[in-house]
């Protein structure tokens, strides 16, 4: 191949025979308790790459590498990787896959063996970027956090089981449209980017895969801050079924003080939490009446 040619090689990658030697070798064995669902085709990881539109200026975070198939895709491209494991045993090994296949890229690599809801640092660059196969489990809280401690993250592409990936995306209106949808869109503009086989995991799960892409944006513009507005929202959809009046009771003191917030923010208090954009919980969060004006 010439030096010009744009096509990499793909002797660097795991594929299916490398992943179960790799696993073999190491005594690894998926545990569905983390969600370990190992990617076997190089042509997945690619294209997660490039959904991710990571370039070369890229510091890369990526959740739950496991053995390392996503993340040397991810060194193909990228500035830096900064990989994030739960697993003492994927740890341990990681690394020294990076630099037998990447010899060349392994001082761009890092790793933090630390479950990623206890991450408040990373080694190297500020992050640009996450991408990651998050274990469907806990892919949702560990995706808000990853966002919530690291502004620096422009571009997220996670891929998560595919009924998660369509709350993540929902827009008000939907019937998966909840919690997930409403924060995460506080942070960025969220989207489905495509759909990912089962066939393409080792071992293969018993749902389907989503990719979701979240593009950094400003939080709404309010004087409430982050936890009062999530705060609207778990009331809001804790008691989905019922009208916001009855649902934000409890947030507010009472129903008629849900009302009076409603009516601050212009929102007709018959409606539900479903129907709501993340400005319009926001505004609610602004008109939350005080103790002594009940």
């Amino acid at each position: 191949m010439s030096s010009t040619d744009p096509t990499p090689s793909d002797s660097h990658l795991l594929g299916a025979a490398d992943i179960r030697e790799l696993a073999a070798a190491f005594g690894v064995k998926p545990t569905k308790q983390r969600g370990q669902n190992f990617v076997i085709d190089g042509n997945t990881v690619r294209r997660i790459v490039r959904a991710a539109g990571v370039t070369a200026e890229d510091a890369v975070v990526e959740v739950g590498p496991g053995l390392g198939s996503l993340t040397l895709a991810l060194l193909e491209v990228a500035e830096h990787v900064t990989a994030v494991e739960i697993d003492p045993l994927l740890a341990q090994h990681l690394p020294t896959t990076v630099a037998a296949r990447m010899p060349e890229r392994a001082e761009r690599f890092s790793l933090v063996l630390s479950d990623a809801m206890e991450v408040t640092a990373l080694p190297g660059p500020a992050p640009t970027a996450l991408v990651a196969n998050l274990p469907y489990n806990v892919a949702v809280p560990v995706l808000l956090h990853m966002l919530a401690t690291f502004p620096s993250i422009e571009r997220t592409l996670v891929m998560v089981q595919s009924e998660v990936a369509d709350r993540l995306a929902a827009k008000p209106g939907n019937k998966v449209y909840g919690v997930p949808s409403v924060k995460a869109n506080w942070y960025a503009d969220v989207k489905r980017a495509g759909a990912i086989g089962r066939n393409v995991f080792w071992p293969a799960p018993n749902v389907d895969s989503g990719l979701v892409s979240l593009i950094r944006r400003e939080p709404p513009k309010t004087s409430a801050s982050r936890t009062e507005v999530f705060a609207v929202v778990d009331a809001a959809f804790a008691q989905r079924r019922k009208t916001l009046r009855a649902a934000l009771a409890g947030w507010a003191g009472s129903p008629a003080a849900a009302e009076q917030a409603l009516a601050g923010a212009g929102i007709d208090h018959k409606l539900r939490g479903e129907m709501l954009t993340v400005e319009q919980f926001a505004a609610i969060a602004e008109h939350k009446p005080k103790a002594d004006e009940q």
